[in-house]
């Protein structure tokens, strides 16, 4: 249990620093630390990062530092998206979803290595692709259990128009409501088939996370961004090996 509080904090920590990454964190810390089955991994993952990213939201609201247009305009199409995503994984075996996270998890890693300010500038409103990136990103939610912020941060910048600076708070709000949907479709779907959440487990990841947010948003002002996300993208990589050679080979 000590490691799974220990994964929870480094969960929070870089949601809150990154807007994104920390939620693909979440289910190989429910697998492999927790020993929770994949379906119950997948599902659980949404709940806790829905939490955590709302208490790492809090800062940023009270700074002014979301955009609320487009977390209507982004977050309601993720929310149909995240519903569609959880009822369609009810047709895949919990190994293809597995594959479809460890590919998640490289794309990650490559966005996270290349995306640096410089590259983010500020483009134009292009509501439409929003509006598709929204629901696409929802799609993916819902069927792998990620929060999808290391997506939804490029699609602010680069098709939603707003500044780099805005773009964290309004990620983490938008990962809360795809997540809270994600996770309302699988309980009810988990449930029919007899299976039982555990509730402790959640409960403490969740703690830890919010413990890990706050801790976050100090390490902010002095640990360089661009470096904790090349960090974070080595990091996953390693990760998406190890997945691979645990639970897909």
């Amino acid at each position: 249990m000590i490691q799974a509080v220990l994964g929870a904090l480094v969960i929070g920590i870089v949601l809150s620093m990154l807007g994104s990454g920390g939620s693909i964190l979440t289910v190989p810390v429910l697998l492999y630390l927790v020993g929770m089955q994949p379906e119950l991994a997948i599902a659980s993952s949404l709940c806790i990062v829905a939490a955590i990213s709302a208490v790492s939201s809090i800062g940023f609201i009270k700074q002014k530092q979301v955009s609320w247009p487009h977390v209507l305009l982004f977050g309601f199409p993720g929310m149909a998206g995240t519903y569609l995503g959880a009822w369609i994984s009810t047709y895949f075996t919990s190994q293809v979803q597995l594959s479809v996270f460890v590919g998640l998890m490289l794309v990650g890693a490559v966005m996270m290595w290349r995306k640096q300010s410089a590259m983010l500038t500020k483009g134009k409103l292009n509501l439409i692709t929003v509006l598709l990136q929204g629901l696409v990103v929802g799609v993916v939610t819902g069927f792998v259990g990620v929060g999808g912020g290391f997506l939804i941060i490029p699609a602010l910048v680069l098709l939603g128009g707003i500044e780099m600076s805005l773009a964290v708070g309004t990620s983490l709000l938008i990962i809360t409501m795809n997540s809270s949907m994600g996770f309302i479709k699988y309980y009810s779907l988990l449930s029919a088939k007899g299976l039982q959440f555990d509730w402790p487990v959640i409960a403490i990841m969740i703690a830890g996370g919010f413990v890990g947010s706050l801790a976050g948003q100090k390490l902010t002002q002095y640990l360089p961004k661009a470096t904790l996300q090349k960090v974070f993208a080595v990091f996953l990589v390693v990760m998406a090996l190890f997945i691979t050679t645990q639970s897909i080979i």
